[in-house]
């Protein structure tokens, strides 16, 4: 067994490795079947966020960039679906209308989905608005702060359990969240630091807060059912973090607070 990992921080080169990286070679009929049964790869995306989505016409992403790679690695039409947000994105891998998403792999998603190793590890924390109430991670938790959230979101499902005083608010959408708070509706915006990163720089003053509240692990998800494609997947992952294709993504999509970590079994 050849055991590897891959770890750095912020934007970052292509790391060097010796006997460690995969190159995924074109799978069999039955593989490419299994993952595009339509005979497109169908990818779901939401806008507004690095390790998503980004631009209109001149459009990035981590999922977006690694989607693409693989529909071409599989030789099939590479098919973005987008949503304005990532709770469509589920809803479309967990009901068969699309292939593959790359989104956080919590406990709660992997009851619904299959998924690869993490390719992509994100802190998760805290915008606040200019003027808010809050200085550090120990201030959130108070009566009077009132805290937002996308809707079924990861950071819905936890801080909606874990915060005793503050007041949790559901945005519908991150693009909604920045309206909020720019309205001062909330106080802070709770997901991962890149898309905090995205918002900040929609919002004279805010500030993204030191330290962090749990991490995202970032993985290739698709439907239950399809386990016959995973070892394909898997590799694929392995060899998007060991050729530096995930980081030149990161690059691309300008993705703050991350860290690209992989591991080959």
């Amino acid at each position: 067994m050849v055991r590897c990992s891959i770890v750095a921080l912020g934007l970052l080169v292509a790391p060097v490795l010796t006997g460690c990286a995969r190159t995924a070679v074109r799978p069999d009929f039955g593989v490419v079947q299994t993952l595009a049964p339509t005979g497109a790869l169908r990818v779901a995306l939401y806008t507004g966020t690095p390790t998503s989505l980004l631009g209109s016409s001149d459009l990035r992403g981590v999922g977006y960039e690694l989607g693409k790679e693989l529909a071409r690695r599989l030789g099939v039409a590479f098919e973005p679906i987008v949503f304005s947000k990532n709770a469509d994105v589920l809803d479309a891998v967990t009901t068969g209308r699309a292939d593959v998403a790359f989104t956080n792999a919590s406990a709660e998603r992997a009851k619904q989905m299959s998924f690869t190793q993490s390719y992509l590890v994100i802190e998760l924390g805290y915008l606040a608005r200019e003027g808010a109430p809050v200085r550090s991670l120990s201030d959130v938790d108070r009566a009077g702060v009132r805290v937002g959230v996308t809707a079924k979101s990861s950071s819905d499902t936890i801080l909606s359990r874990d915060l005793k005083s503050a007041e949790v608010v559901r945005a519908e959408s991150v693009s909604a969240g920045v309206r909020l708070m720019a309205a001062g509706a909330i106080d802070l915006y709770a997901t991962n630091k890149a898309t905090l990163f995205k918002m900040a720089d929609q919002l004279p003053g805010a500030r993204v807060l030191e330290g962090n509240w749990g991490h995202e692990q970032h993985a290739l998800g698709v439907p239950l059912g399809r386990e016959r494609g995973l070892p394909y997947v898997r590799a694929f992952i392995a060899d998007a973090v060991a050729s530096g294709l995930v980081q030149a993504a990161v690059a691309r999509a300008g993705l703050r607070g991350s860290v690209v970590a992989g591991v080959l079994q």
